[in-house]
């Protein structure tokens, strides 16, 4: 059975509808394909590269628009500066490269790359709105730092330190010099900013600085040129007649005693200029010498009719070269230019001014005076006692002060005035500088022993000495046995106190064949009173000593030494003041026996003497 098939309207609309999709699909493909055949090898529609359209061009066509758009690269100029110096280049010299057929070909890609969807998509947008792709270009830092690294020699600096030194008296100055580095990846990044802008430009170059750590030396190369301008003169203050000096140093000396040295400050190093304190001390110190004066006090000698003293020789101000405060003020003259320098001094006065009165020191009257003899004695003995003797004249003993012979009489030599005349050495008696010396120390040891005053220090003569045992005269008087002193610079001294409250002159007078001591003060009423035990376990001395001497003659005999009897002897001294006792003391001395001693000349009949009894040519002392 033949039925009709019929289409309802609601199949009818459908089947409309889907035959009218149909259509559209077929007429957008047909579209699609006559588009994409349209730009078969061009880039599609509304693609632009920066600021040039490349819609429909070839790839070839695209890069020769491109390259004329953008010539920066080889057309611009990018400028580098630092300070006055100017560097100018084209962003090619330096490493920027556009590379046209890259970003005609990147155009080119867009609509072809990807998934079919993003293809069309890229299409689609292109043809409606428009695609601007950024122009690609290539900054290669290779030649960019190579570049600025050929620039930085024409930059780049050492730094220097300022020196300063002196060649003869002129000053040499080597100026200090900032270091100057370029800081090549910091500059890269200023200069890649610069670039990318396509736009020419000035950049600053990164430039490092290293300053030395002293870059002026200005002031001090005048400081030393004002120090070897002139002379430099150093004097004592006010010149006084009579001191050394002055010492002059010319600049070429001067030239030789600058030092320069580096020092640090709170406000960095700096080069200190000035004379080498080194140098000058040692001048100082051996300055220092012939500028000391030892203060002494005035010597005075006392009149016994008016009972006021007398000055014999002016007290003397002690004087002592300062010499760091000398350094000093050396230095600080030449700081403020001035050439001439006062030395720095200490002075000191005496105890005793010329200007001091018996009354104030209490030298009012005689206290203590005795006599010794030497009869007999050569002439260079006698010269020898009058020598020392007299360093002692004048001279006084504060109150309380311990007094030393061998402190006075200093240095005993030919050169301050002694002869040659026998002294006692080891176990021989022989000729010596200095001999009779021990007269005088005797005497001084007598005085203060009948004056009462304490003996700190007394040595004895290894055996008795004629001399020291004489009464007026010359007669001998073996009571004066162990009252001498001997005094031997500077091993053997003799020292005695002053205990009194008053000061205490001494006055030596040498005759012919005496010496006397006085001395002066005020009496405190003091007395002595003094017994000796007197020559005890006396010993005979010991037979005569012959020696050959090749210096004298045949048949000449020469006696040198004397012989004298050994013994023992006590004394002993008991101070009164008013009556009462206030000191005992006792001086035991034990002299040894001395034997005779004769020099004879070689082959000398009878020598040395078969008998010394009876052909003894050896005399013995008289003690």
């Amino acid at each position: 059975m033949n039925e009709t098939y019929r289409i309802s309207p609601v199949q009818q609309t459908l089947l409309a509808m889907f035959l009218g999709i149909g259509l559209f699909i077929a007429a957008l493909t047909a579209v699609s394909v006559g588009f994409h055949a349209s730009y078969i090898g061009r880039i599609y529609p509304g693609v632009r590269v920066g600021w040039v359209d490349v819609s429909g061009l070839t790839v070839d066509e695209a890069t020769t628009q491109i390259s004329a758009a953008y010539a920066y690269p080889l057309q611009g100029q990018v400028t580098l500066r630092d300070g006055e110096n100017v560097w100018t280049a084209t962003p090619a010299e330096i490493g920027l490269f556009l590379g046209p057929e890259f970003n005609a070909l990147n155009a080119y890609d867009l609509g072809r790359d990807g998934p079919a969807f993003y293809r069309w998509s890229d299409q689609f947008e292109a043809w409606y709105s428009g695609v601007n792709l950024p122009v690609k270009m290539i900054f290669d830092e290779r030649l960019a730092h190579q570049y600025l690294k050929n620039l930085a020699t024409q930059v780049d600096l050492p730094t220097i330190e300022a020196s300063l030194s002196v060649n003869g008296t002129d000053v040499v100055v080597n100026p200090g010099q900032i270091g100057r580095t370029v800081n090549i990846p910091a500059t890269l990044e200023l200069l890649n900013d610069q670039v990318a802008t396509l736009l020419d430009g000035e950049i600053a170059l990164v430039v490092d600085e290293s300053p030395p750590i002293i870059l002026d030396v200005t002031e001090q190369a005048a400081i030393a040129e004002q120090i070897l301008s002139q002379s430099l003169v150093l004097r004592l203050p006010g010149n006084p007649d009579g001191n050394p000096g002055p010492w002059t140093f010319k600049p070429e000396e001067l030239g030789r005693m600058l030092i320069i040295e580096r020092v640090a400050t709170p406000e960095g190093e700096i080069y200190q200029v000035g004379l080498s304190s080194k140098l000058l001390r040692s001048f100082l110190e051996s300055l220092s010498p012939s500028i000391y004066v030892q203060k002494a006090n005035a010597r005075f000698m006392f009149n016994d009719e008016t009972h006021e003293l007398e000055v014999i020789q002016d007290s003397v101000t002690g004087q002592v070269l300062d010499i760091e405060a000398s350094l000093a003020a050396i230095h600080a003259a030449i700081d403020a230019g001035e050439p001439t320098v006062d030395l720095d001094m200490e002075y000191s006065l005496p105890a005793v001014t010329s200007e001091a009165t018996g009354v104030e020191l209490g030298i009012t009257e005689l206290v203590s005076s005795h006599t010794t003899y030497f009869y007999g004695s050569s002439a260079s003995r006698k010269q020898n006692i009058s020598t020392a003797a007299s360093r002692f004249y004048g001279l006084m003993v504060a109150p309380g002060e311990s007094f030393s012979m061998a402190n006075v009489l200093g240095d005993v030599s030919l050169d301050t005035g002694y002869a040659e005349a026998w002294i006692i050495f080891g176990d021989r008696t022989i000729k010596g500088v200095g001999g009779g010396v021990c007269q005088v120390s005797t005497t001084l040891f007598r005085t203060v022993f009948f004056g009462g005053y304490p003996v700190v220090e007394r040595h004895p003569h290894a055996y008795r000495v004629y001399y020291y045992e004489q009464n007026f005269g010359g007669s001998s008087d073996d009571k004066w046995a162990g009252l001498d002193a001997t005094v031997y610079v500077p091993l053997v001294d003799f020292k005695f106190q002053n205990d009194s409250e008053h000061w205490l002159l001494m006055e030596t007078y040498v005759g012919d064949n005496y010496l006397t001591w006085k001395f002066y003060s005020t009496s405190d009423g003091r007395s002595i009173e003094w017994d000796s035990t007197g020559l005890q376990n006396v010993q005979k001395p010991p037979e005569p000593n012959y020696i050959e001497n090749s210096d004298l003659e045949k048949g000449e005999i020469k006696q040198v030494d004397w012989s004298v009897k050994g013994a023992d002897v006590t004394v002993m001294r008991e101070v009164y003041r008013n009556g009462d006792m206030i000191n005992r003391d006792t001086f035991t001395t034990h002299y040894m026996p001395w034997r005779a001693v004769c020099e004879y000349g070689p082959k000398t009949k009878g020598m040395p003497p078969e008998d010394p009894s009876t052909s003894n040519p050896c005399k013995p002392d008289k003690n």
